[in-house]
């Protein structure tokens, strides 16, 4: 693949921009792509054609492999071509090392243009290798992934760690709950890496099927965004297991992970990864982290780059709290602190305490303009099945647990939350769907 690649006129700093769904041809193209010293750029299967002509432009790909658009080209066309090539390894590049990019991810962009994250072959390096000592990852494993490749949980997380540590991997194109729970039986995993949609679709399965999936696997791993601890006691009492919570970036892949052998702290990230150093912003509380793992700035944004980065500590934009021992707790975005009155609320704290109540299945709260008080919390709720939206009484709840300014001046049903590929809760959307309940 990577000779085929080259006869096309890919060179080493050539950007290979690849738009496809899981499958195995997308793991050959990343490892020919940086066999050749060129770039990999990897685009959500879910963008159309307004995100994919950002991208393309902001990149400038040498070539654009797709399984589906017409004048790219086409990824059956290639394998079949590539085929009959020499295997021999290309020689590599005499300038390509360490600090040289392997891959432009582009940002899940919930506010604003994405921006590339210049991933970089130490970062990749550097990542698979803590992941695979700090979750004791070993050849006997085995990984069921059903993430995207086309992000870094699936590619940095998922992909390295069959890599690194020579374990056996079955890739599904992507996690579906009626056919995933089949595949579990049939795979048997030691190892699954997911997001919190996938283990809440994972609780409606049938309790002795899970209880089969849980003694098979040794790990389940969740990032990508919060897991409510409800959803944790709730796993580790249907599944005997307790998911470990780490917490990473597109531009930092890991930054910090609960331990393998030790407590796992419902609410917590965790504790920095080997090599990585964090402390917090002293005036916002903002989480900063330095190490091997974090990009080398953002593709063709100086600005951008300077501005994501203090004396050398990666801003994160994450407000984070640090117990005495250690253990890091992500208190919200830092966009989506809400001041309301002079007074800082982060929607995470309201969040988890609706999500407590049993008539919600999800909660997000998000921040709308008064006139009064520059901005006030609106909650946007997920009833359970058979539950209604009374909010007088969710009022009343809230106001008995937490200070009069972080209250919801609203109480919005909505079917689902708006999320992005990864299961992040796209904040910006929330107000345009929706159904108020009158108080």
């Amino acid at each position: 693949m990577a000779r085929r690649l080259r006869d096309l006129g890919v060179s080493a700093g050539d950007r290979v921009a690849v738009y496809l769904v899981n499958r195995v041809e997308m793991i050959d193209l990343y490892l020919a792509v940086l066999k050749l010293g060129a770039i990999l750029v990897p685009v959500n299967i879910l963008y159309r054609e307004r995100e994919l002509i950002h991208i393309l432009n902001d990149a400038e790909p040498k070539a654009f492999i797709s399984a589906e658009a017409e004048g790219v080209f086409h990824v059956d066309a290639l394998l079949e071509s590539a085929a009959s090539l020499d295997s021999s390894r290309p020689p590599l590049p005499h300038d390509l090392g360490g600090d040289s990019p392997a891959c432009l991810v582009y940002t899940s962009g919930t506010t604003g243009a994405s921006k590339g994250a210049i991933l970089t072959h130490n970062n990749f390096a550097a990542n698979a290798m803590n992941i695979t000592a700090a979750w004791n990852l070993c050849s006997n494993d085995r990984l069921l992934l059903a993430l995207p490749l086309f992000h870094v949980h699936g590619l940095g997380n998922g992909l390295h760690a069959w890599l690194s540590a020579g374990m056996r991997l079955r890739l599904l194109e992507r996690f579906d709950a009626k056919t995933a729970l089949d595949e579990f039986l049939d795979f048997a995993p030691t190892l699954f890496f997911g997001v919190p949609t996938m283990y809440v679709r994972m609780l409606d399965w049938d309790a002795s099927a899970a209880a089969r999936i849980g003694s098979a696997a040794r790990l389940f791993v969740c990032g990508s965004a919060p897991l409510s601890p409800q959803i944790l006691a709730a796993f580790r009492e249907k599944f005997g297991a307790i998911i470990l919570e780490r917490y990473g970036m597109t531009e930092t892949l890991m930054n910090t992970s609960n331990p393998y052998y030790g407590e796992r702290r419902p609410g917590s990230v965790g504790l920095p990864m080997p090599g990585v150093s964090v402390r917090l912003a002293n005036d916002t509380g903002e989480l900063l982290v330095k190490g091997a793992n974090v990009c080398a700035g953002y593709w063709r944004r100086p600005e951008a780059s300077a501005e994501a980065f203090s004396d050398g500590w990666f801003r994160t934009g994450d407000i984070a709290s640090i117990a005495p021992d250690g253990y890091i707790t992500l208190e919200g975005r830092k966009s989506d602190l809400i001041i309301s009155g002079g007074f800082n609320i982060y929607p995470r704290e309201i969040e988890e305490f609706l999500e407590e109540q049993e008539e919600v299945a999800e909660a997000a709260v998000a921040a709308r303009a008064d006139v009064a008080r520059g901005e006030v919390p609106v909650a946007y709720l997920v009833m359970r099945p058979g539950a209604s939206c009374d909010p007088f009484l969710f009022r009343e709840r809230c106001s008995a647990a937490l200070a009069s300014f972080k209250v919801p001046r609203d109480f919005v049903v909505v079917e689902k939350l708006p999320r992005n590929a990864l299961g992040k809760v796209q904040k910006h959307l929330l107000s345009t769907i929706g159904t108020i309940s009158p108080l």
